[in-house]
């Protein structure tokens, strides 16, 4: 080991790259960490840090208008971007430097810049050659956008943070979580929104009530949706402002179009195919149960390799991973069961198998629904819902999915995702007292079956 510059290079300074940075380093191993873009990766700086930071702005106009009903007088109320953008600019500064602190406090040495695999023990950033006995790729991803005409045009979650100025009319493109939570944000800080999406139904993948709770709920709050819609071309008018083609209908104008249609892995340049690291067709790494890859030194780990792209996820891979290598035991890592939630108007959780899921695998469910309008709106007069379901193994009684759309419903699902880890039964949800008055409360109070 002494052979060689570090017992470990990272490349890659996002959530799940500086984890395991730190936590190798703690345990006495000599680390190094590359990044050439900004510390904390997507999550901290172009994804869900500031998006629910514009989640919570987007939100407030709801607010004041509903206000009035319980009493406030709050009229001539204005948003203004450049406020909001710069003050979102400063808390991810702050960030970043606490990232940085962080990574110097725990022994890592932070080199920036793009690394380039060079051989199995070998990383080259710049013209500085580094020697490794293991190398770690943690470089996430990266936003896909369409090979189209005018595709110069488009933007993507690396540019929207940072818009000089906020669009009147903006175009959404893409059907998962991504769109449907901008699609929210656009429309909510005052844009003439539109959502086009290629296919009958966004957010693939969820379960079936929830995908068209949701659609029946955005459409409320003024988004325009547009399914079985192709966008085949994006051209610039002389005023400035954005024709979108698609096969079906006429052009839409808008003044920016902002494309949500995936992330591919971000391994451009990085060495691997030379080295004859296998991947996958889409390009992201394949790692065996200890993150390992074809090549016995280089590991990787978050969404370089795949599914599931979640922060949370990347964070257990990195301890899961510096524990294996501490013990030689092998890594434990549980996908079942994954709580997640999508930060749209209003927001997903969702925790377990859909309706769907549990269906196709032939396991015998019964489901428990609630659909009802929350108490705050019922003052203000607000046309929106919430939704909640159960979906419950009927060989056993467990609880086997939870999913919900409503007022923070991240937050409700996130103890409901412990009870289900645990293995609740549908009779411990019942046996339990609700807090009252709440919306949560109506998951231990549904008694009678949907279906």
């Amino acid at each position: 080991m002494a052979d060689f510059d570090y017992d470990l290079f990272v490349i890659g300074a996002g959530s799940g790259g500086v984890r395991a940075s730190r936590m190798a380093a703690v345990s006495g191993m000599r680390v190094a960490v590359a990044e050439d873009r900004y510390l904390g990766g997507t999550c901290v700086n172009v994804g869900c840090v500031p998006k629910k930071l514009l989640v919570y702005a987007s939100g407030y106009g709801e607010t004041f208008e509903d206000a009035k009903a319980f009493g406030w007088q709050n009229e001539g109320a204005t948003f203004d971007w450049p406020t909001l953008r710069d003050n979102k600019a400063a808390e991810i500064g702050r960030l970043n430097d606490i990232y940085r602190n962080l990574l110097a406090n725990a022994g890592v040495t932070v080199i920036d810049g793009r690394a380039r695999i060079e051989d199995p023990h070998t990383v080259v950033v710049g013209e500085e050659r580094y020697t490794t006995e293991r190398i770690l790729v943690a470089t996430g991803g990266w936003p896909f956008v369409p090979d189209i005409p005018g595709r110069e045009h488009i933007l993507t979650s690396n540019q929207v943070f940072s818009m000089d100025t906020f669009p009147k009319r903006v175009l959404v493109v893409g059907g998962g979580y991504i769109a449907v939570e901008f699609a929210g944000i656009f429309a909510g800080l005052g844009a003439e929104t539109h959502l086009s999406y290629r296919r009958d139904l966004f957010l693939r993948g969820f379960d079936r009530d929830i995908r068209t709770f949701v659609r029946d709920e955005m459409g409320k709050k003024g988004v325009h949706l547009h399914f079985n819609q192709q966008v085949e071309k994006i051209e610039k008018q002389d005023d400035g402002s954005l024709l979108a083609h698609a096969a079906e209908g006429a052009p839409l104008a808008v003044d920016m179009v902002f494309y949500a249609t995936g992330r591919v892995a971000n391994t451009r340049g990085l060495g691997l195919e030379q080295l004859g690291v296998v991947m996958h067709r889409d390009g992201t790494i394949s790692v065996d149960d200890n993150f390992r890859t074809s090549v016995h030194s280089i590991f990787a780990l978050g969404d370089v390799t795949g599914e599931p792209q979640l922060t949370p996820v990347a964070l257990a891979e990195a301890m899961a991973l510096v524990k294996h290598w501490q013990t030689g035991q092998a890594a434990e890592m549980d996908y079942n069961n994954i709580p997640t939630a999508v930060f749209c108007q209003p927001n997903i959780g969702t925790v377990g198998l859909s309706e769907e899921e549990a269906r196709d695998s032939g396991i015998p469910v019964t489901i428990y629904k609630s659909d009802f309008r929350p108490m705050r709106n019922t003052v203000s007069g607000r046309d929106e819902r919430t939704l909640m379901k159960l979906v419950v193994d009927s060989r056993n009684d467990k609880v086997i999915g939870a999913h919900m759309v409503g007022p923070e419903a991240g937050e409700i699902i996130q103890g409901i995702a412990i009870a289900i880890k645990a293995g609740a039964t549908k009779e411990t949800f019942d046996h339990t007292i609700g807090i009252h008055p709440t919306a949560a409360e109506e998951f231990v109070t549904m008694r009678t079956p949907a279906s």
